[in-house]
C-alpha cells in the first residue's frame, strides 16, 4: 500500500478512534455529569497518559530512526537488539507497576494537593488499578514503534480504537454495577486486545520474538544517549499536565472535567494529524535526513498541510464550539451550565489546535536529526513558565486561566523550536514559511467574518445545536474553499487533489 493510501486509511481510522472517544465521554457525561467521580477518574488517567507519552513520544522518537537506519545494514542483529530493548522495558515497567500499586495512596494526594475527599478516594483507587497494568500499556506502545519501523501503520490505529471503544462499551454496559471503575476496566481490556492485534500483524510480516535481554554496546550507547533527553522531554509535557490538574482540582468541582472535555475537542484535529500525516512525515524525515533538499521540502509540506487544515478548524470552533459541546455532552447529568463552563475553557484552548499541529512537524524533524537534547532544553523551560502563568491566571480567570496558560506555553514552545530548526535551513525557507502563514490568515478571515455576521444578525443561533452545526460547517467549508481559490491557488489545488484522492480511495 502506498503512503498516500495509507494516510487516507489512517485518517479514517483516526476519525473512528476520536468518535469512539466522544462516545465514551458522552456516556461519562450522561452517567456521571461533571462531578468528583469524573474528576477522580481523570486525575488517575493522567498516569496512563504519562506512560503513553513516554513510550509513544520519548521511546518512539529515538527507537524508530535507529531501528530504520540499522535494519537496512544489519537486519538480524538489529531485530535482536530491538527485542532486547523491548524485553528490558517491559521488565522495568513490571517493577514500576508494583511500586505504583503500593505507593499510590501516598503520592496521589501529594501530586494533586487539596482534593475533595470523594475525589481523592476515586483517584487513589483507580490509580492503583491502572498501575497493575502499566507494563501492558508500555508493551502496546513499543509494538506500535515496531509497526511504524516496518511501514505498517493501520494496526496501531486499530489498537487505539480497541482501548477507547472498550472503555465506552464497558461504561455503557456496567456503569450501574461498577460505577466509574467500569471505564478503567474497559480501557485495560481494550489495551490487551490491542496488543494481540499488533502482535498478529507483526507475526504475519515475519517478526519473531526472542527472550533476549542483552543489547550490543554500540546500539545500546546510541539508544541511551538519545533516549534520556527524549524521555525527559516527554515527561516535561506531562509535568505541565499534572501541574494544570493540580491547580484545577483546587478550584471548583468539575473543573478537571470541564478542562478535559474542552481539551478533548481541541485535540481532535492535531490527534488525527499526529496519527496520520505526521507519522508518515516522521518516517520520511528519518529516511531523508542525509538529503537536505528533500528534508526541507518534506518539512515545509508538513507545515503547509498542518496550517491549511488546522487554522480553519480552530476558527470554526470559535464560532460553533458551544453548540458542539452541547451536542456531544449535554444530556443526563451534564447540564447547560456544564456546557457553558466547558465552552469557557474551550475558548482559551483554541490556539493549541494550530500550535500543536505545527509542533508535531517541528519536533519530529529535530528527532529525525538526533537533536533530542535541544528539544529537551527548550521544553524544560516550559515547566517554570507553566507554573508561573498558572499562578498568575488562576486567580483572575479561574480554571479557564489554566487553558489560557496551556495556549501560551504551546505558542512559546513552537516559536523557540521553529527558530532552532530554521537555523540549519536555507534562508529562503523562513520567508517561504512566513508567506504561507500570511496567506492562511487571509483565507481563514474570508471564512470567519461572514459566518460571525450570520450568527450575530440572524435567528440561526436559536436553532438546536445539531442544526446550527449542519448549517454553519458546510458554509464554512465553501467559504474556506473560495478563499483558497482567490488568495492561495497552490493551497486550493493541493486541497482539491487531496479530496479527489480520498474520493478515489
Amino acid at each position: 500500500m502506498s503512503l498516500k493510501k495509507t494516510a487516507l486509511w489512517l485518517g479514517l481510522l483516526a476519525l473512528v478512534v476520536k468518535f469512539s472517544g466522544f462516545l465514551r465521554e458522552s456516556i461519562i457525561a450522561r452517567e456521571f455529569g461533571a462531578s468528583h467521580y469524573t474528576d477522580g477518574y481523570l486525575l488517575a488517567f493522567s498516569f496512563i497518559t504519562l506512560v503513553i507519552a513516554m513510550i509513544a513520544g520519548g521511546f518512539n522518537n529515538v527507537f524508530l530512526p535507529l531501528y530504520v537506519k540499522n535494519r537496512k545494514d544489519a537486519p538480524e542483529r538489529t531485530e535482536q537488539n530491538a527485542n532486547a530493548i523491548m524485553n528490558v522495558t517491559v521488565v522495568l515497567f513490571l517493577g514500576i507497576s508494583v511500586a505504583g500499586w503500593l505507593l499510590a495512596p501516598y503520592f496521589v494526594p501529594i501530586i494533586y494537593g487539596h482534593m475533595s475527599p470523594d475525589t481523592e478516594v476515586t483517584a487513589v483507587a483507580i490509580t492503583r488499578f491502572f498501575f497493575l497494568f502499566m507494563s501492558a500499556i508500555a508493551l502496546n506502545g513499543i509494538l506500535d514503534s515496531y509497526l511504524q519501523g516496518r511501514r505498517i501503520f493501520v494496526p496501531s490505529q486499530i489498537s487505539k480504537l480497541s482501548a477507547t471503544l472498550m472503555g465506552a462499551i464497558f461504561a455503557l454496559l456496567f456503569s450501574d454495577q461498577w460505577g466509574i471503575n467500569s471505564l478503567a476496566y474497559g480501557f485495560i481490556f481494550g489495551t490487551v486486545l490491542g496488543i494481540l492485534i499488533q502482535l498478529f500483524y507483526l507475526l504475519r510480516k515475519g517478526w519473531r520474538w526472542s527472550p533476549a535481554l542483552k543489547v550490543e554496546e554500540e546500539f545500546r550507547r546510541a539508544f541511551v544517549v538519545l533516549l534520556i533527553p527524549s524521555l525527559l522531554n516527554s515527561v516535561v509535557g506531562q509535568i505541565n499536565m499534572f501541574v494544570n490538574k493540580a491547580f484545577a482540582s483546587n478550584t471548583v468541582e468539575g473543573a478537571v472535567t470541564y478542562l478535559n472535555n474542552a481539551s478533548l475537542i481541541t485535540s481532535i484535529p492535531h490527534t488525527i494529524y499526529g496519527t496520520t500525516i505526521a507519522v508518515i512525515i516522521f518516517t520520511l524525515l528519518s529516511e531523508q535526513v542525509d538529503q537536505p533538499k528533500k528534508f526541507q521540502d518534506t518539512f515545509f509540506m508538513g507545515m503547509q498541510i498542518s496550517l491549511l487544515t488546522l487554522a480553519p478548524i480552530a476558527a470554526g470552533l470559535f464560532l460553533v464550539g458551544q453548540e458542539a459541546i452541547a451536542f456531544i455532552f449535554q444530556r443526563g447529568k451534564f447540564t447547560a451550565d456544564d456546557t457553558y463552563n466547558t465552552y469557557l475553557a474551550l475558548m482559551f484552548y483554541l490556539p493549541i489546535i494550530v500550535a500543536q499541529g505545527l509542533q508535531y512537524i517541528v519536533s519530529k524533524s529535530m528527532y529525525a536529526r538526533g537533536k533530542t537534547k535541544i528539544v529537551f532544553r527548550i521544553s524544560v523551560t516550559t515547566i517554570a513558565l507553566n507554573v508561573l502563568l498558572n499562578w498568575l491566571f488562576v486567580g483572575p480567570f479561574g480554571y479557564p486561566g489554566l487553558a489560557l496558560t496551556s495556549s501560551f506555553v504551546s505558542i512559546y514552545y513552537l516559536t523557540v523550536s521553529t527558530i532552532f530548526v530554521y537555523k540549519d535551513f536555507e534562508k529562503k525557507e523562513a520567508a517561504r514559511l512566513f508567506g504561507l502563514i500570511g496567506r492562511v490568515v487571509v483565507v481563514t478571515a474570508v471564512m470567519v467574518i461572514p459566518l460571525y455576521l450570520l450568527k450575530t444578525f440572524t435567528p440561526i443561533s436559536h436553532l438546536y445545536s445539531l442544526w446550527q452545526l449542519a448549517i454553519i460547517i458546510p458554509l464554512g467549508v465553501l467559504l474556506y474553499a473560495a478563499g483558497l481559490f482567490f488568495f492561495y491557488k497552490e493551497g486550493f489545488r493541493q486541497m482539491l487533489n487531496l479530496v479527489k484522492k480520498r474520493a478515489r480511495a
